[in-house]
């Protein structure tokens, strides 16, 4: 078990980082540690947004630690198979299946490309490939 808060900050929690843009459209960065309940910051910058987090990180942990809390450690990284099962009623299937013949395609490569984008994935994954964004960072 963890003792110090350097000891704590060493270990490789997932930080999160979102583009945000306040109600004057001033663009900025909001950084989360998603394994620390409410720890989170901001920044201009994704770097300032990143070491301003780790700040918060600091922070957190001492006062749990003062607290006597347990201090959660990194969600260990899952492996992933990129094979789902999905259970969907009848018709939805059926309307699935409609659009990809539409398109020309698989209903596999319809469906891959509709969750693909429901969840923005490809500019996550082009955003987060970057070697310089700190999104791809890992403390």
């Amino acid at each position: 078990m963890m003792k110090t808060i350097e000891g704590y900050l060493r270990l490789p929690y997932h930080i999160v980082l979102i583009r945000d843009e306040d109600e004057n459209g001033q663009a900025g960065y909001v950084a989360e540690v998603q394994e620390l309940p409410g720890c989170l910051s901001q920044g201009s910058t994704p770097d300032e947004a990143y070491d301003s987090v780790r700040d918060a990180m600091y922070g957190w942990i001492k006062v749990a630690l003062e607290d006597g809390k347990p201090i959660p450690g990194p969600v260990a990284d899952l492996e992933f198979s990129g094979r789902i099962l999905v259970r969907c009623p009848k018709t939805l299937h059926a309307s699935l299946s409609r659009a990809a013949d539409c398109e020309g395609v698989s209903l596999n490569q319809f469906v891959v490309s509709a969750l693909a984008s429901a969840v923005d994935w490809r500019s996550a994954v082009t955003s987060a490939s970057s070697a310089s964004s700190p999104a791809a960072r890992r403390p």
